[in-house]
């Protein structure tokens, strides 16, 4: 006899332990056919459920649609529903992040508001099965190491996924079953999206090829999983007789990295997080014979080479020598994390780029050399787009940029007056106007993966 979806997302949450009977959880619900289905099952199951609903204003009237559905079937099931609407595109461009990214982190900050005002025990998610199929094959093309390839966990800390155990058409033929109408995302069925290319192009050709292509990575991701636990505990021990850390640098016995079965596997564990990529990595673990001295550095750390060990220590801004830079055009400069600084010109009416590693000014209002430095307590600037001034630190802090990262931030300057925050923001009063007759172009530059880097200190 079949385990009925009620059953089957019942026993799930039972075996993973992720609610308590009868507990107040938060459910964050779109309108499509995942958070329509993850509502009605737990209120089905007994749950005390609290909807929020994320408008994010991304796809005009849809956006609207969505948000009126999903009120009205609230209102008809008698489950209080929190309302969050956000203006995502401003958001992405004043922290100079992807929409992706400003969407994730405005609706999990609000998640987060909304369980401690209404004492929530969680908060349930509608991913599925097809998603983490989904994300392994993302994370298999990405090269994200063998964590990236143990697909979407049930539980993260406070929020969980009720609906692993069922695929997207399970999901489907509940509600039509049950005779639950849904609204349908338009942007699901684009192809302009990496995952949605998985979806709808890469998953359909390798069916093809096995019918059960979802169910075998499904379980090919569990049995990761469980194989993870046993290498994390590995790597760690191998941590443990390898690395020692001493007032925030890491000391490598390059003795007892030789005798690791991967020396390449374990300076991945032990780098990686610290932005060494993969290309660096395979690099340093040649250069374990180089001679001492031979530095490679990420975007956050460095590791200089000495006779017996490897020393990792966090880039320190605060040790930057300011830099005097030429404006004329084809001028490149060395920067701290190994990118380089160039600078060109272009004519009026050239598209203004996006990328916040490209800045562009009125080359007119830029006079003489420009100079690089380290921000300072008291600085200012007037951010693109606004009239007003803002502090520096006041701008990072709003950025939410990290510690470390703040103190690595550099500003470049012209005649005293800040132009740019250095990968961030421009300066309103050096932009581009219809007046402008040559523009001025800095870009950020990365040097090729794997080039051993020294940097300027």
């Amino acid at each position: 006899m079949a385990v009925s979806f009620k059953d089957k997302v019942r026993d799930y949450i039972l075996c993973n332990n992720l609610l308590e009977d009868g507990s107040t959880v938060l459910a964050g619900v779109s309108g499509g056919a995942d958070s329509t289905a993850l509502l009605l099952v737990l209120l089905q199951l007994g749950y005390r459920i609290h909807a929020v609903h994320c408008n994010f204003h991304l796809r005009g009237a849809e956006s609207d649609r969505d948000q009126q559905f999903i009120t009205e079937f609230c209102k008809k099931l008698g489950v209080e529903l929190t309302v969050c609407s956000y203006d995502t595109r401003r958001y992405a461009s004043d922290h100079s992040i992807s929409i992706e990214m400003a969407a994730r982190e405005l609706r999990y900050a609000d998640f987060e508001r909304i369980m401690k005002e209404t004492g929530a025990s969680a908060v349930c998610i509608a991913h599925h099965r097809d998603d983490s199929v989904e994300t392994v094959l993302l994370n298999l093309i990405r090269g994200t190491g063998l964590k990236g390839l143990t697909g979407i966990k049930p539980r993260n800390g406070h929020i969980i996924r009720p609906l692993l155990c069922v695929s997207r058409q399970e999901i489907e033929e509940w509600l039509h079953e049950i005779g639950q109408p849904y609204v349908t995302d338009s942007t699901n069925l684009e192809t302009d999206y990496t995952r949605n290319k998985i979806r709808l192009e890469l998953l359909p050709i390798m069916r093809t090829v096995n019918p059960s292509a979802d169910s075998s990575i499904e379980s090919t991701a569990l049995h990761l999983q469980q194989a993870y636990a046993f290498y994390s505990n590995a790597i760690e021990q191998a941590r443990q007789e390898t690395v020692s850390e001493c007032d925030g640098n890491l000391t490598i016995d390059i003795g007892k990295l030789r005798q690791s079965p991967s020396v390449q596997g374990l300076l991945f564990e032990i780098l990686s997080p610290l932005g060494f990529n993969d290309a660096q990595i395979t690099d340093i673990a040649s250069s374990l014979d180089s001679q001492p001295g031979t530095r490679f550095c990420s975007a956050t750390h460095q590791i200089v080479k000495d006779r017996n060990v490897f020393t990792v220590s966090p880039l320190d801004s605060n040790r930057f020598e300011p830099l005097t830079v030429s404006i004329e055009p084809g001028t490149s400069i060395p920067l701290p994390d190994g990118s380089r600084l160039t600078v060109s010109t272009a004519p009026a009416g050239t598209p203004i780029s996006k990328d916040p590693s490209v800045a562009t000014f009125d080359a007119d209002l830029i006079k003489g050399p420009i100079q690089i430095r380290t921000w300072q307590d008291g600085d200012w600037f007037i951010p693109f787009g606004m009239k007003g001034r803002k502090l520096v630190s006041n701008y990072l802090t709003d950025c939410k940029v990290s510690a470390a990262d703040r103190r690595r931030q550099l500003v470049v300057t012209c005649a005293g007056d800040i132009i740019w925050l250095l990968g961030r923001r421009t300066d309103n009063r050096f932009r581009v106007t219809p007046h402008t007759t040559t523009q001025l172009k800095l870009r950020i530059e990365n040097e090729p993966l794997g080039t051993v880097l020294f940097v300027t200190l």
